[in-house]
């Protein structure tokens, strides 16, 4: 990475973003009557197109059968290793409500 900021923090970099904002706003803002009818079947049509960009790769993995064999050891530390995760996470989760409580009671009590 170094010391080189890139294209885009250069002052040329800076116009360009620049150009291209104020060429974006005025295309939208000239051509949004002629592009607003069409929005709704614009995300419909986004929708199949995202499920096979996005998710087309799933059917094509191959598994070894030596790595689909986990042995029951490292079953358990990862089982081990989740649930102490989820402990932490729920000791947060309740220390928040109870938090979030104090501050109702407190409140409906000052405003009385």
């Amino acid at each position: 990475m170094g010391k080189h900021a890139g294209f885009w923090r250069s002052p040329k970099g800076l116009f360009a973003l620049i150009f291209i904002g104020v060429l974006g706003f005025f295309l939208l803002s000239e051509h949004f009557g002629h592009i607003f009818p069409f929005l709704p079947y614009l995300f419909l049509f986004l929708c199949p197109l995202m499920h096979l960009f996005m998710h087309g790769e799933h059917a094509q993995h191959t598994h070894n059968e030596s790595d689909t064999e986990i042995s029951k050891e490292d079953k358990a530390i990862n089982f081990s290793e989740e649930s102490q995760k989820n402990e932490a996470y729920r000791k947060g989760y309740i220390e928040g409500l109870k938090t979030a409580r104090y501050e109702a009671e407190k409140n409906t009590l000052s405003d009385k």
